[in-house]
């Protein structure tokens, strides 16, 4: 793959998800390698394609996007289903994301501690383990500094990607459906 010579070009570490695959052969290897994905590693685990990189772009979502116009261009007979990076976090993924303690962690977002306003858990509100996504605590966190601006920006480009994608291939499996929605919210 071509490097980019810009000099803020840095080295990003991020994993893709593949569906059409379940096992390997050299002849996927090769045309992915000649697509431009020799800066990856394709596997296979629980019947799941996917392909790790570290690749150099100016932005992860730079690295992301060329990444998957790449394994399209293969012409494999596989898409990318999702960057293998969860949206929906616990409070121990967010204390671990960010560095911080599960207690303080836990006391923003009761409001005993620091800032008010931490966002609402997402999902599974009434049982012990709420779901946070991932954006909107990094969004707070960042406006509060104590994420950086980057890691932000990085939380919601990787989320609107797997949102796209997301919406890629739900109109490919229900087109009418997908439209249909669409109409009737708008």
């Amino acid at each position: 793959m071509e490097k980019p010579d810009n000099q803020n070009s840095r080295e990003h570490d991020f994993t893709l998800v593949l569906n059409g695959i379940s096992e390997l052969n050299s002849e996927i290897e090769s045309a992915l390698y000649e697509a431009g994905c020799d800066d990856a590693t394709l596997s296979v685990r629980f019947g799941v394609a996917f392909l790790t990189f570290s690749r150099c772009a100016t932005s992860l979502k730079d690295a992301i996007l060329s990444a998957i116009r790449d394994i399209r261009r293969a012409r494999i007979g596989a898409d990318v289903v999702r960057v293998d990076i969860c949206d929906l976090v616990t409070q121990s993924d967010i204390a671990r994301r960010v560095g911080r303690s599960r207690q303080l962690i836990h006391q923003y977002l009761t409001g005993q501690r620091g800032p008010k306003g931490f966002p609402a858990p997402a999902c599974h509100i009434t049982d012990g383990a709420p779901l946070w996504m991932w954006c909107e605590v990094a969004r707070w966190l960042c406006a509060n500094d104590m994420l950086k601006v980057q890691d932000l920006r990085d939380a919601e480009h990787v989320a609107m990607i797997n949102s796209v994608l997301d919406m890629e291939h739900k109109r490919q499996s229900h087109p009418g459906l997908a439209e249909q929605i669409l109409a009737a919210i708008s």
